[in-house]
């Protein structure tokens, strides 16, 4: 009788099923995440509790603050929000001169919260070789000191570093010639990556395309730093590796690598604190800094880093990202810029529309469909005002929110109702082809015009209709979507295991 071949081919397939398995394992086990930063320059920021709601409704699971702030901490427990805390430079001196002070800390900020709001990663001053450059001899100490307190706390897993400027990288494109500025490089960045590279710790780098572009006089072009496709033609070659780098990001990311090269580390990962676009700035100074760029920016980012692509030079590896920022600062001084940067207002409607459908679900603020209608620039007054008399009257569109007093009676301006009037009706006519034009004064527009506390029918339709899709993607175990996906893979590989099992039973019966 000739042996049966089945029980050899069963584990094979076994064998198979295993290794595909221990694969998607490991491609999963730390993939690339979008994350936002939390400031806290505004004058209306939301209350704890409606902070942590709003971010579970955005499905936001990472979020960096600027400070440890305890009751935004005790707010986010068991939201499933990671938190990436930040040390104040104000605060380098004391934690770099004493290692008590830094055992403080830890038991102030950290023991309190972990895990029921965990720690991702404590961020030790920003940008502090051009912010502070006096407190830069104590910014290693202070790392050391924190890190040595957080082993003792048993959170040695939670990474110390600090974000630095993209300043310290000089002669960055193209990439291959890049070097960290040699007036820090042994003093202080030498012993820096030495300490990150021991401790498992990443670089951490603000990086801005937008100023990049800014200040290249026309040298980076505009497509380049919008993640943008370009023609061949366009695209930048790194001369001496041949790369073809079609994003300026990308770009930055591989002149750091080069830069750490150089001072032979190459183990380090980059974590990008800090990038974003602007969507509003003076109008002559700051012409790029508008919704659309601002969301084409932020849109191509998040696409970007959940499509794992990695840069020309480590394909194999995507930095994760913080954007900079949740919501407008309007408190922050400087140019017109500063304060808006935010991805929502304060109040937490939308600055702008993101086009990031299928970034597995990260933002509600996700849009394409979302269109709202306004009043046309220009449009003749006596003809707005007939317009918003018919819309609030046989047009049944609902005004109430015009009348003094309401939320959006002021600015008391007829082209202010009638975009009101125009986008109440143009809702409840569910955007029909036609319900926007109102002789022609009327157009579509994909920005949100709330504004203050007056809320446009169109953002609160989308605020229900996100609320509820937010509901229907956690089961009542409160089991996230993407562990539920894991879940099922994982049953009907037991489930392949277990019919593999029968039948090799059932074989070697026969």
């Amino acid at each position: 009788m000739g042996s049966n071949p089945y029980p050899l081919f069963l584990f094979l397939l076994l064998h198979y099923f295993l290794a595909v398995g221990e694969a998607a394992g490991s491609r999963s086990a730390k993939p690339p995440f979008v994350g936002v930063n939390i400031g806290t320059d505004l004058s209306n920021l939301l209350p704890p509790a409606d902070l942590a709601a709003f971010l579970k409704a955005q499905q936001i699971q990472h979020v960096r603050l600027y400070g440890a702030d305890p009751g935004i901490l005790s707010a986010l427990a068991g939201a499933g929000v990671s938190v990436a805390l930040s040390v104040p430079n104000d605060q380098l001196i004391a934690l770099g001169s004493s290692n008590a002070t830094a055992a403080a800390w830890v038991a102030r900020h950290i023991l309190p919260f972990d895990p029921d709001t965990p720690i991702s990663a404590v961020a030790v001053g920003d940008e502090v070789p051009t912010a502070v450059p006096n407190a830069l001899p104590v910014l290693l100490p202070a790392l050391r000191s924190l890190s040595a307190a957080l082993a003792a706390a048993n959170f040695s897993s939670i990474p110390v570093s600090t974000p630095l400027p993209f300043s310290v990288i000089l002669d960055p494109f193209p990439p291959s010639q890049a070097y960290f500025n040699q007036t820090l490089a042994a003093a202080f960045l030498l012993p820096l990556l030495q300490f990150l590279n021991d401790t498992g710790a990443p670089l951490m780098l603000n990086l801005y395309p937008y100023y990049a572009f800014m200040q290249s006089r026309g040298a980076v072009p505009l497509d380049n730093a919008l993640f943008r496709p370009l023609a061949p033609a366009l695209e930048e070659v790194d001369p001496n590796t041949l790369l073809h780098y079609t994003n300026v990001l990308d770009a930055m990311v591989d002149a750091a690598y080069v830069s750490m090269r150089n001072l032979n580390f190459s183990g380090v990962p980059v974590l990008i604190t800090e990038t974003g676009w602007p969507h509003n700035g003076a109008r002559r100074d700051e012409p790029y800094a508008t919704p659309d760029l601002a969301s084409t920016y932020n849109s191509n980012l998040i696409r970007h880093v959940f499509g794992r692509t990695g840069t020309p030079m480590r394909p194999e590896s995507t930095p994760s990202v913080y954007i900079y920022e949740l919501f407008d600062e309007d408190l922050r001084p400087g140019p017109l810029s500063e304060a808006n940067w935010g991805l929502f207002h304060g109040n937490g409607t939308a600055a702008y529309l993101l086009r990031a459908t299928g970034a597995g679900g990260f933002l509600a603020n996700d849009t394409t469909d979302r269109t709202y209608c306004v009043a046309t620039e220009g449009a003749d007054r006596r003809s707005l005002q007939a317009a918003l008399d018919w819309a609030c009257g046989p047009g049944r569109a609902n005004c109430s929110d015009l009348q003094p007093g309401e939320s959006c009676y002021l600015p008391n301006d007829v082209r202010d109702h009638a975009s009101y009037a125009f986008d109440s009706y143009y809702q409840s006519q569910s955007k029909a082809a036609g319900s926007c034009y109102f002789q022609g004064i009327a157009m579509i527009t994909t920005t949100d015009p709330s504004h203050g506390n007056c809320i446009f029918p169109g953002s609160k339709q989308m605020n229900m209709t996100s609320e509820g899709s937010n509901a229907t993607e956690t089961n009542k175990a409160g089991i996230p979507p993407g562990l539920r996906l894991r879940e099922q893979n994982n049953n009907i590989v037991f489930m392949i295991l277990n019919m593999i099992l029968v039948i090799s039973v059932s074989t070697m019966r026969l």
